[in-house]
């Protein structure tokens, strides 16, 4: 079943909150333990975090709880990414990699360089690398 089929499910067992899909969707196991200095985001089907890692926490100025549920067109920086063709396409492929500007706590814009896939849990795990200025 591809990401986008997944998510029209998703989004069905969303407004049906007793399906097998929302119930498997809430059951989801909690991410593995994190590699210390890693750039890393789970996020939903709805584009909203559901984890992030300390260092990228540290690297946008946001705390945990600031991030976890909004979603991650909130940090991109406006104007630079096309979130719907960008996310379309990622629903098509389950997975994509590229260069991603966000936009931290006070208005720096940050470069990385990111992968991400769809996982069997329909997460999206996001591995990013800041992309030095210059390069």
């Amino acid at each position: 079943m591809s990401a986008k089929e997944q998510y029209e499910l998703q989004s069905e067992s969303q407004e049906n909150p007793g399906s097998a899909t929302s119930r498997a969707t809430e059951e989801s196991s909690a991410p593995e333990a994190i590699v210390a200095g890693d750039y890393r985001a789970l996020i939903d089907l709805d584009r909203r975090y559901v984890y992030v890692s300390d260092a990228f926490c540290k690297l946008v100025g946001y705390t945990r709880e600031e991030l976890i549920g909004t979603r991650y067109d909130d940090l991109s920086a406006p104007g630079t990414n096309d979130l719907r063709t960008v996310f379309n396409l990622f629903c098509q492929l389950e997975y994509m990699h590229g260069l991603w500007m966000l936009l931290a706590r006070g208005g720096n814009r940050i470069l990385v360089r990111y992968e991400s896939w769809l996982r069997p849990d329909l997460l999206i795990e996001a591995h990013m690398q800041l992309v030095p200025a210059g390069s």
